[in-house]
């Protein structure tokens, strides 16, 4: 598989000429400077194609255009916004980037509690624990309705955790909280957020899968004829949030979304890491039944832990097979091979790293997950796993 590393611009601290170094060769990145649902312009494009280029590096992956919130809700002018959307995929087929990945998570992006867990080897990694969510929810965000969704030792867990927070310690998780959106700063604040589910209040499952088949519909058209190919990022974590519906969590969901418009171009991103939070997700069987569909890949391994904690583990450790995985992705590369598809090869990224070694001397990263130290570790990991992998297929069986 080809292999990429996530870069979010010009004032990203990791630079281009480091992340050559890596050994990837292309970039997964995105315009973040032009506001949600604005088209983005050719010039800039372009320009930014060239300015990766000049750096020996491919800018063939958008990372992502993302979809604005009225498109979701199918409220305001929405309509508008498809259709920047659709400018935008126009031009960048036009430029020669053939890949752009979404996501159709409403209200927020993924979330995390935990930025900095400390690992017994002094690495820190991301973490999701489920108890703080619900004092988040329940205290800070004070959500109508939120009490009903959890049991009363939900809760209880909830407030000891609250009520051990100092003040300042509070203020912190709530406002890191509103921030996890890649590559932007929203400004987000409790208001916002609430007037942001307050959107969500008629949109439940059903309805927001029927406005991404909406979306799908008016869209696809126009990735093909821009010669574009479109993947849908899995929700993060997957499962609800705060009240939001989740559709893009587990296979069903993914295989109902390739059938909503049955063309190559709508396609899936293969995040290992959001599939994985769930014990269901059959990770290399998603591969084998849908890796028609597979238009990107994200690598990572999360740990899942018994009380519904998971964090970020080092990418070939953790709950996911991740040589089950890649020799599922590598076959299904060989098949599109057979069939004599242009778009045999796959294009991986190693997602999110641990803080290690020089990254905690480093500036911060432009995102929490996207240290350099820790991402060459689980892209060199993974490098060599396909290596040994494609190695065994090659081997005659006795």
């Amino acid at each position: 598989m080809a292999e990429g590393m996530r870069w979010f611009g010009p004032t990203d601290s990791v630079s281009l000429a480091e992340i050559l170094q890596t050994g990837a060769t292309v970039i997964f990145s995105s315009l973040h400077e032009v506001p949600y649902g604005e088209a983005w312009s050719a010039e800039a494009i372009v320009g930014r194609r060239d300015e990766i280029a000049a750096a020996g590096l491919a800018w063939s992956v958008v990372e992502s255009v993302p979809v604005h919130e009225s498109i979701k809700t199918r409220t305001g002018d929405f309509a508008r916004h498809i259709e920047n959307y659709r400018l935008t995929l126009e031009r960048l087929g036009a430029a020669g980037i053939d890949q752009v990945i979404y996501n159709f998570m409403p209200g927020m992006d993924w979330v995390r509690t935990d930025l900095h867990h400390r690992l017994p080897d002094g690495s820190e990694a991301l973490l999701y624990d489920p108890v703080k969510i619900a004092a988040f929810d329940l205290f800070a965000l004070q959500r109508p309705g939120a009490p009903t969704e959890f049991t009363a030792a939900e809760q209880a867990a909830a407030a000891r955790y609250w009520s051990s927070q100092t003040e300042a310690q509070r203020a912190a998780f709530v406002a890191q909280t509103l921030d996890l959106f890649p590559g932007v700063r929203l400004g987000l604040t409790i208001d916002g957020l609430r007037a942001r589910l307050a959107a969500y209040a008629t949109v439940n499952a059903d309805r927001l899968r029927e406005h991404l088949r909406l979306f799908l519909e008016a869209i696809v058209p126009a990735a093909e004829m821009a010669g574009v190919r479109l993947a849908i990022h899995p929700d993060d974590p997957p499962f609800p949030v705060l009240g939001l519906p989740r559709i893009v969590s587990t296979e069903p969901d993914l295989a109902a979304i390739a059938a909503m418009v049955d063309r190559p171009a709508n396609g899936l991103c293969y995040c290992t890491g959001s599939l994985g939070a769930r014990a269901d997700n059959d990770l290399p069987g998603i591969v084998r039944r849908l890796g028609p569909r597979v238009n990107a890949v994200h690598l990572r391994s999360v740990q899942r832990e018994p009380d519904g904690v998971f964090f970020e583990a080092n990418h070939l450790e953790g709950s996911t097979d991740m040589p089950a995985v890649v020799g599922a992705l590598l076959q299904e590369q060989r098949e599109r091979q057979r069939r004599g598809r242009s778009d045999w090869q796959l294009t991986l990224r190693s997602d999110h790293g641990h803080m290690m070694l020089d990254d905690f001397r480093r500036p911060a990263p432009a995102c929490p997950g996207y240290s350099l130290i820790g991402r060459l570790r689980g892209l060199a990991e993974l490098r060599g796993l396909q290596l040994g992998v494609s190695r065994a297929l090659e081997w005659p069986r006795e």
